[in-house]
Order: structure tokens, then C-alpha cells, then sequence
């Protein structure tokens, strides 16, 4: 029963579609307009069978979800997990519309996702899985339409997975219909760190902002995957010191700082950050309340709340996963003064980096990693002080600043095509 009040407290798509209206509201969006952006162009439901290792067949569900296109073609990951619902699919694609919007590039937002437990799966019978899901969603996703990449529990050979199974059915390969791909096969230099590589460029944005030097500031961490432990790295590198860090089974604090590197070499061996011999363990959620300047959500959504948003004790929270904080947690950290850097411009270094990867396979034609860092750090820094005008000119916090920016981008390509037929 507590699961289900959680989930009817926690709609991802009441919740997108709240943020929405909000910003929509600040910048007189007309009726209409609001119509169309409100809900997703297309929504498909694929129910399909795969074979596993026992010889038995089991039926998945899978979900792609296309918000917006208007911009460009859709752009957004994959996610599988027990818990994927349509709900969360169509709130992960509106933000990937607005994310696109917030860092000008030219896509559309889209996601999908797959019901199903990974962990509990070969990766033949995840293989399986991929083949046959890329299989259905095939009739919407291509180059030019509909471009997935990787999310939470799937990654690069996944993505090899889907472009080889929609390459053999046009029968050549068509590396660019998905983005986050093994090097080997057209993946870009760059693409995995890009995500907490963007978060990184943010956050020193907002340090300049608040005055408060990055040397010495103290950075918890709550999601230790992929975005979670690269951003451990990259702060540790820059000088910040990483005191706490989770993942799905709990914590661990050390005031006077962790080291990333041997932290993810325990947790590779130990399949968790907990019980690390060099830290105190502690609670998933008690890492959004420790003492710290810079805290770094990088794990599921609706994480900050109005029960625990009170006590979270950063001047800056920089958003690596998509959608961490409530509206109602929003109100309380505006009040307290805190900087939150919004999802949709904090986590935007992913979908920009897959961007430069979708437009190096099309013209088959390669860039070094030192072009691509160079390139996101202008993108990620354009759209940082372009947010920031917007929030001192309606003095309102960044997420309402970046929904106001990326809502308005996506309403005047929608107003110039008009409405077909």
C-alpha cells in the first residue's frame, strides 16, 4: 500500500506536466499552444516474447514514447527495470524535449523502456530481449525520425545490439540510428563522461555565480552508476572533495574525503559502495542530507522532496539524473537560497555529446576528444548564462528560468510550421 501512495504522490508525467504548465503560465503560452505540447505526439506499446535460457518463453512490455519533433528528430535513451511504467516514459521524453530546446540542438525528445529485472537476466537472454524489442519499435526509430541511446541499466553493447538488429533489416549498416555505441562500431570520443563532463562545466558556472571557489568544496553524491561515479572522479580531479556517495543498496561518508577511483574498484568487486573500509555507512537518502557545498543527485527521480528538501544542507544541487526534485521541494530550496541547476540544463552534456556522435556517423567523418570537450564546454556554458538572464529576469530559480527558455524555443518552431494538413 506505501508503495502506491508513493507512486500516485510521484507521477513523473503529473509531475512534467506541472512543471510545464508553471513555466507556461511566465511566458502567456496560448491555449492552443499548450494543447499541443502538453502531451506526446506518439505513444507506442509493444508487448513481445522472448525465448530464455530454461527453454521457457516469457512476454515483455516496452514502451516508446515520442514528445515532440518539431525541432529536429526525437532524441532519448532506453531504460529497463522492473519498475518502468508509461507514465515515467512520457515524462522522460517531454523533458528530453525541453532538454534538447534548453542546449539548442537541433532534436526532438523521445524514450522508451523495457519491463523487465536486468540483473536477474543472462546477457544472452538480455541480447535476446534487445533484438526483439529494437524489432518492434523498429517502425518508429531510424536516423531521421526517432535516435536512441543509452539510460539507466543499459549501455553501449545494448546500443550495438539495436543498431546491428535495425542494420540487418535494411541491409546495410546505419550507424546513426542510435547514439552511445561501442567506439568500434561509430561511437564518439567523449560520450561517456560527457554527461558528468557537462554537470562539471555547470557546476563551475554556478560556483563563479555564488563565489564560492571549487578548490576544497565539499560534494555528496547519491547514485554511483555510470553519470554518478564519473562525476566523483571528475570533481575529485578538480579539487573538490567527494565526502559521500551511494548506490540502490545505501552509503557511505567520509568528512575528510573519499577516493572515487577506490571506490568504484570496491564497489566492481563487492557489487556496492557499502561497507568500504575507509567510510561510515549510511542511508541511500542520508547522502542528499549530509553537510556539503555541492550535492549531486545522479540516481532515479523524485529524490527531494518537501519531507527531507529542508534539510539538505548544499548551496548548490546539480541535477545528473532526470527529474530528482518535486515541485513542492523546489519552493523550499529557492527559499533557503540553495542553486539548483535543473535536469534538463545540469544532465544536458549526454544528449549534446550523442548529438555530435549522430552528426559524425552521418557524414562518416571523426572528431578527437579534445574538439569534443571544447565544443560541450561552449554549448554547456552558452545555455548556463542564458538560463541564468532568464531566472534575474523573472527572478524566479533556474528550473522555471530553463523550462520558460526550452517551452518557448520548442513553441516558435511549432508556431512557424503551423499545423498540418
Amino acid at each position: 500500500m506505501h508503495d502506491e501512495v508513493k507512486s500516485a504522490a510521484l507521477n513523473p508525467y503529473h509531475m512534467a506536466v506541472q512543471q510545464f504548465e508553471a513555466a507556461a503560465d511566465k511566458i502567456n503560452l496560448s491555449e492552443d499552444m499548450r494543447e499541443i505540447l502538453r502531451q506526446p505526439k506518439r505513444e507506442l506499446t509493444v508487448n513481445f516474447p522472448v525465448r530464455l535460457d530454461n527453454g521457457r518463453v516469457k512476454t515483455f512490455t516496452g514502451y516508446r514514447v515520442q514528445h515532440n519533433v518539431n525541432r529536429g528528430p526525437a532524441k532519448g535513451g532506453i531504460r529497463y527495470g522492473p519498475d518502468v511504467t508509461l507514465d515515467e516514459v512520457k515524462a522522460l521524453a517531454m523533458w528530453m524535449t525541453w532538454k534538447c530546446a534548453v542546449v539548442s540542438i537541433p532534436f526532438g525528445g523521445a524514450k522508451g523502456g523495457v519491463i523487465c529485472d536486468p540483473k536477474q537476466m543472462s546477457p544472452s537472454e538480455l541480447e535476446r530481449l534487445t533484438r526483439r524489442y529494437a524489432t518492434e519499435i523498429s517502425i518508429v526509430i531510424g536516423p531521421h525520425s526517432d535516435i536512441p541511446a543509452p539510460d539507466v541499466n543499459t549501455n553501449a553493447q545494448v546500443m550495438g545490439w539495436i543498431m546491428d538488429t535495425y542494420s540487418m533489416h535494411e541491409g546495410y549498416s546505419i550507424p546513426a540510428v542510435v547514439t552511445g555505441k561501442p567506439l568500434s562500431i561509430g561511437g564518439s570520443e567523449g560520450r561517456n563522461d560527457a554527461t558528468a563532463t557537462g554537470v562539471l562545466f555547470v557546476t563551475r558556472q554556478a560556483a563563479k555565480r555564488i563565489g564560492m571557489p571549487l578548490q576544497g568544496a565539499r560534494v555528496s553524491i547519491q547514485g554511483y552508476g555510470n553519470a554518478g561515479s564519473i562525476a566523483a572522479r571528475l570533481f575529485h580531479n578538480e579539487g573538490c572533495k567527494v565526502v559521500a556517495v551511494s548506490d540502490t543498496r545505501g552509503g557511505i561518508y567520509n568528512e575528510s574525503g573519499l577516493d572515487p577511483a577506490t571506490v568504484l574498484r570496491f564497489k566492481q568487486e563487492r557489487g556496492s559502495v557499502v561497507n568500504y573500509p575507509h567510510a561510515q555507512n549510511i542511508g541511500v537518502q542520508d547522502v542528499l542530507e549530509v553537510p556539503c557545498d555541492i550535492l549531486i543527485p545522479a540516481a532515479t527521480e523524485g529524490v527531494i522532496t518537501p519531507r527531507n528538501a529542508g534539510r539538505v544542507q548544499a548551496s548548490i544541487i546539480a541535477e545528473a539524473a532526470n527529474g530528482p526534485t518535486t515541485p513542492e521541494a523546489d519552493e523550499i530550496l529557492f527559499k533557503k537560497g540553495a542553486l539548483v541547476i535543473p535536469d534538463i540544463l545540469a544532465n544536458a552534456g549526454g544528449v549534446t555529446v550523442s548529438y555530435f556522435e549522430w552528426v559524425q556517423d552521418l557524414q562518416s567523418f571523426f572528431w578527437g576528444v579534445e574538439e569534443i570537450t571544447k565544443k560541450l564546454e561552449m554549448i554547456m556554458n552558452r545555455a548556463f548564462a542564458a538560463v541564468v538572464d532568464k531566472a534575474d529576469q523573472f527572478s524566479c530559480d533556474m528550473r522555471l528560468a530553463a523550462n520558460m527558455l526550452a517551452i518557448s524555443r520548442v513553441a516558435e518552431a511549432t508556431q512557424v510550421r503551423g499545423i498540418y494538413p
